[in-house]
C-alpha cells in the first residue's frame, strides 16, 4: 500500500489516508477529532475546567466505590447496584475525558481508525450497560416499597449478581453491534469528526456511502437500549407511587419518595440526552449541539451522581463521617 498525507488548513495536524493498488478509492486510517474550539486560550481555560470535572468525577465515584466496600451495614442490593454505576461512571468518563484533555493543549488532535473504534466500543458498552442497570435499580425500589417484608428474599444476591452480569452482557453485546456497522462503512475522507471523541452519529456522518441502513440498524440499537428501559422504569415507579399513595401519612409518603428521588434523578439526567442522540434521525445531525448534549450524559451525570447520592442519603454520609472520626469503616 501507498501512503497519501494530506494537512489540515490550519496545519496543525495531518490525516492519513490509504490507497488501495489498482482502485482510485482512498481509505481513512486516523480521525481528527476537532473538539470545542480552535483557540488556544479557550483551550486552555476548558481544560482546567474539565480537568477539575474529571477529578472531582474519579473521586466522587471512587469515595463512593471505597465506602460500600468497607461498610458492612452497605453490603445490601441497593448499595451493591450503586457500588456498579459508580464504577460504570468511572470507567466511560474515563474513556473520554483524558484524550479530550491532551487534544486541548496538543497540537496533534488525531486519532487512530483503531483507536476510535476501541473508544466508541469502550464508551458504548458502558453506558448501555448502565442504561440496563437503571431499570435493576428501578425494580430494586419497587421491591423495597411495594415488598418491603420480602425484599432480601426476593432481592437476594444471587438474583444481584445474575441481573448486573446480565447487564453487561447486554451492554457490551449492543455496543459491538453498534460499533461494527458504524466503523466497517467505507470512509474515504474527509476525516474530520466534529465532536471531542468517536461518538457513532458523528463518525458515521462522514461515511462515503449512504448509511439509511446503518441508522435503522442503530435505531432498532435505540429501542432496546433506550426507550425499553425507559419503560421498564415507568412501569416500576407508576406501581411505585400507586403504593406511596396508599400510604395515610405524609411524613411516610415523603420518605418513601425520598429513596426513589435520587435515582428518578439521575435516570433523567442519563436518558435525556443519549435518547436524543441516539434516537433522533441523521437528517437533524447538529454537530455543534450534539457535542454539548453529549456533555450530559458523557460528564455531568457522572460528576452529578455521587453528589446526587451522597447528599440525600443518610447510610453514605453516615459511612462517610465515621471515616473521617475513625480512619475506619467497621
Amino acid at each position: 500500500m501507498c501512503q497519501v498525507t494530506h494537512r489540515r488548513n490550519d496545519s496543525l495536524t495531518a490525516s492519513t489516508m490509504w490507497m488501495i493498488p489498482g482502485q482510485n478509492q482512498s481509505w481513512v486510517s486516523e480521525f481528527i477529532l476537532l473538539g470545542f474550539s480552535s483557540d488556544p486560550t479557550t483551550n486552555s481555560i476548558l481544560f482546567i475546567v474539565f480537568l477539575l470535572i474529571y477529578l472531582c468525577s474519579v473521586m466522587g465515584n471512587g469515595l463512593i466505590i471505597l465506602l460500600i466496600c468497607l461498610d458492612t451495614h452497605l453490603h445490601t442490593p441497593m448499595y451493591f447496584f450503586l457500588c456498579i454505576l459508580a464504577m460504570l461512571d468511572t470507567g466511560y468518563i474515563t474513556t473520554t475525558m483524558p484524550q479530550m484533555l491532551v487534544h486541548l493543549l496538543a497540537r496533534s488532535q488525531t486519532i487512530s481508525f483503531a483507536g476510535c473504534w476501541m473508544q466508541m466500543y469502550v464508551f458504548g458498552a458502558l453506558a448501555a450497560t448502565e442504561s440496563m442497570l437503571f431499570v435493576v435499580m428501578a425494580y430494586d425500589r419497587y421491591v423495597a416499597i411495594c415488598y418491603p417484608l420480602h425484599y432480601t428474599v426476593i432481592l437476594n444476591w444471587a438474583l444481584c449478581i445474575e441481573s448486573a452480569t446480565g447487564s453487561l452482557v447486554c451492554g457490551f453485546l449492543s455496543a459491538l453491534l453498534h460499533t461494527f456497522f458504524t466503523m466497517s462503512l467505507p470512509y474515504c475522507g474527509p476525516n474530520k469528526v466534529n465532536h471531542y471523541f468517536c461518538e457513532g452519529p458523528s463518525v458515521r456522518s462522514l461515511a462515503c456511502m449512504d448509511t439509511h441502513i446503518i441508522e435503522m440498524v442503530d435505531q432498532v440499537l435505540s429501542i432496546l437500549m433506550c426507550l425499553i428501559p425507559i419503560s421498564l422504569i415507568m412501569t416500576s415507579y407508576i406501581h411505585i407511587a400507586m403504593d406511596i399513595l396508599k400510604i395515610k401519612s405524609t411524613q411516610g409518603r415523603c420518605k418513601a419518595f425520598s429513596t426513589c428521588a435520587s435515582h428518578l434523578t439521575v435516570v433523567t439526567l442519563f436518558y435525556g440526552p443519549a435518547t436524543y442522540i441516539y434516537m433522533r434521525p441523521n437528517s437533524s445531525y447538529s454537530p455543534e449541539r450534539d457535542k454539548q448534549i453529549s456533555l450530559f450524559y458523557n460528564t455531568f451525570t457522572a460528576l452529578l451522581n455521587p453528589m446526587v447520592y451522597s447528599l440525600r442519603n443518610k447510610d453514605i454520609k453516615r459511612a462517610f463521617l465515621k471515616t473521617l472520626a475513625h480512619g475506619r469503616v467497621d
